[in-house]
């Protein structure tokens, strides 16, 4: 048994005087405190050597390894089950060292009743005391705030803001209404989260902390929302997984991102097969640079990989990758390759060097508008060029698995960039017809929140200024994942391959991108009246919404719940793939227009649609389940 610390003394020699005190109070109670001489003498023989059975009881029941502060119904029974061998064993041992009748029996009972309510009784008093101390400052001092929700984590959350003095905790809000008018630390749960604006104009507060980090997205997102309404600072404590594994306190409260509102219930991925996919092997991923490709890097390393072999054109991509991970992940081998995916012998070269057990290949130019001009021949070149390079060196390297990261902008696209991206799609599955060692599959999502050039990055820049921020179109809509999870998806695609299908993942709810502008504005603490918001019109190649190609009708599931197959035209003409190669090696036209006609001749859902923005009817239930494709 570990010796108590100075602490642990101090209430070990506590509970010896109330163990003295309760053997004394039981005599006295038990004589209605006229206790006869005899009794007296009595009394004083037993009581050294019933402290000392009681003393060993304690320090064997580990009674002094706890905090007083923190006491709590565990260590209530612990206490509990020492008193009940204490009420067993100290009459054996009195009765075996000083005979029969010395002692009434009803002190036998009345002495472990006492001891329990001393002890006990010492141990809470203690915990009031220190909680009153540190939750009266609730009340007394820091910004006024609301806390939304009042479960566990609220209760923590009052328990360390308590020791901070930062925040002056107003009330409580709980749509649960079997907890209305009650009090939690002395602090009643006034109403529901419904309520917020008009509790906060009444009691002039400011801000609000959600505390349901184990609540449903769509809940979380509904308390940020009603912040947003109210006109209240919305702060969040960490995520339910960063709290269970120890990353971050309740404490750690931080202010609410678009992201808090966008994001989705956590993914659920199948981690024991991909540590055993992953587990001790390599793993390669061209554009390891990017926003995808660092994110796989990361997500990777969770499942102790021999090396991750990060290729990358770009020197200070790749470098602060390699600083991040020494940093993050210093058990993890990186191995940093420059190159250009379009350069088919060195992607062979680092295959054949290292030997991956699986290439994600998320290379890829990207920004929609660039793409459709100057620039459309170059996103050919290494959006299609670049995936069939990759993919033909993992084959001639006999690569177990090659997955393609694709995008929803692939589906009966209007744009360059889709169309490279549907290009590269056919481009695997064409490889994949032709048999070998190597599983091609391709994974199709939208838009990911934060990452490079995206609007998120772009309308926080522009609120920073001052605004005004500039919308496309009024009723623009796109499908957002965040990073972490696209990663997650991907990976989990990697696993359930078995060559050629392109996997669709499940995007959620569309969201209206104007309403996502006045969401940010209104988090940024400012108005839209003095941020505006200005409608630009279309951009080349841009639609009004994006399909994914999730419907029943056009694709089938899988085990997982938000990845499916879609029913993709099949590329079954053994001649195709080499006349693709053939056009990809030659001259490309100078002009944008006729890069867009030859790209058209190959995909034939691609309908360019010349240096104007894309036309887009406002999408039905058909439109949008992709049933073109």
């Amino acid at each position: 048994m570990k010796a108590p610390t100075s602490r642990g003394l101090i209430v070990f020699l506590c509970d010896i005087g109330f163990a003295a005190f309760a053997w004394y109070a039981a005599f006295a109670l038990r004589f209605n405190f006229a206790i006869p001489p005899e009794f007296w003498r009595s009394m004083a023989l037993s009581l050294p050597w019933i402290v000392l059975v009681q003393a060993a009881v304690f320090y064997f029941f580990g009674l002094y390894q706890g905090i007083w502060r923190f006491a709590s119904l565990p260590d209530l029974q612990r206490l509990v089950r020492a008193i009940g061998a204490v009420a067993v064993l100290g009459p054996v041992v009195v009765w075996l060292l000083q005979g029969k009748g010395i002692v009434p029996r009803s002190v036998y009972v009345l002495d472990p009743i006492l001891l329990l309510m001393l002890m006990g009784g010492g141990r809470f008093a203690y915990r009031a005391w220190r909680e009153h101390r540190e939750f009266g400052s609730l009340l007394a001092k820091g910004k006024p705030v609301f806390i939304l929700g009042a479960g566990e984590a609220a209760a923590s959350l009052l328990r360390e803001l308590g020791r901070s003095g930062q925040w002056r905790v107003v009330g409580l809000l709980d749509d649960n209404a079997r907890k209305h008018d009650r009090t939690l630390y002395g602090l009643r749960v006034l109403g529901a989260i419904r309520d917020l604006e008009r509790f906060a104009r009444e009691l002039k507060v400011s801000y609000a902390i959600i505390a349901m980090p184990n609540a449903s997205h769509e809940v979380r997102r509904e308390a940020a929302n009603a912040c947003v309404r109210a006109g209240v600072k919305p702060m969040t404590v960490p995520s339910f997984d960063d709290l269970i594994s120890g990353k971050v306190a309740v404490a750690s409260v931080r202010e609410v991102e678009v992201e808090d509102l966008l994001g989705r219930d956590p993914v659920k991925i199948d981690a024991p097969r991909l540590r055993q996919l992953i587990e001790g092997q390599m793993v390669m991923v061209t554009g390891a640079g990017g926003s995808i490709g660092s994110e796989l890097c990361r997500q990777i390393a969770r499942f102790s990989p021999s090396a991750i072999v990060a290729f990358e054109r770009s020197e200070f991509f790749l470098y602060t990758l390699v600083e991040e991970f020494a940093e993050l992940f210093p058990h993890v081998r990186i191995e940093p390759v420059i190159g250009d995916v379009r350069e088919e012998d060195r992607l062979l070269a680092a295959m054949q060097r290292f030997r991956p057990v699986v290439v994600f290949h998320a290379a890829a130019y990207k920004h929609v508008p660039l793409m459709e001009g100057v620039n459309a021949a170059e996103a050919i070149r290494n959006n299609v060029g670049g995936t069939l390079a990759a993919a033909r060196a993992a084959q001639a390297s006999s690569v177990p698995r090659f997955v393609l990261v694709s995008t929803d902008k692939a589906v009966n696209p209007v744009n360059v960039m889709g169309a490279t991206k549907r290009l590269a799609e056919m481009g695997c599955q064409a490889l994949a017809a032709r048999g070998g060692d190597t599983l091609f599959s391709t994974v199709r999502f939208g838009n990911v929140l934060g990452s490079a050039g995206s609007v998120i990055p772009k309308f926080q820049e522009q609120i920073a200024r001052g605004g005004p921020v500039t919308v496309t179109h009024p009723d623009i809509i796109r499908y957002f994942m965040s990073i972490p999870e696209a990663a997650q998806l991907v990976l989990q695609a990697a696993l359930m391959g078995e060559g050629g299908e392109i996997f669709v993942l499940d995007m959620g709810e569309p969201v209206r991108i104007a309403d996502l502008a006045r969401d940010m504005i209104r988090l940024s603490g400012a108005s839209e009246s003095e941020v505006k918001i200005e409608f630009t019109g279309l951009r080349p190649g841009e639609k009004l919404y994006e399909e994914l190609l999730a419907s029943d009708e056009t694709t089938r599931p899988t085990h997982h719940p938000k990845v499916r197959i879609a029913r993709a035209r099949a590329i079954d003409d053994a001649l195709w793939l080499g006349r693709l190669e053939r056009w990809l090696t030659g001259p490309l036209p100078a002009e944008p227009a006729a890069v867009r006609a030859e790209l058209a001749q190959w995909v034939p859902e691609y309908v360019p649609q010349g240096d104007g923005p894309a036309p887009s009817p406002a999408p039905s239930d058909e439109v949008r389940s992709g049933t073109g494709t």
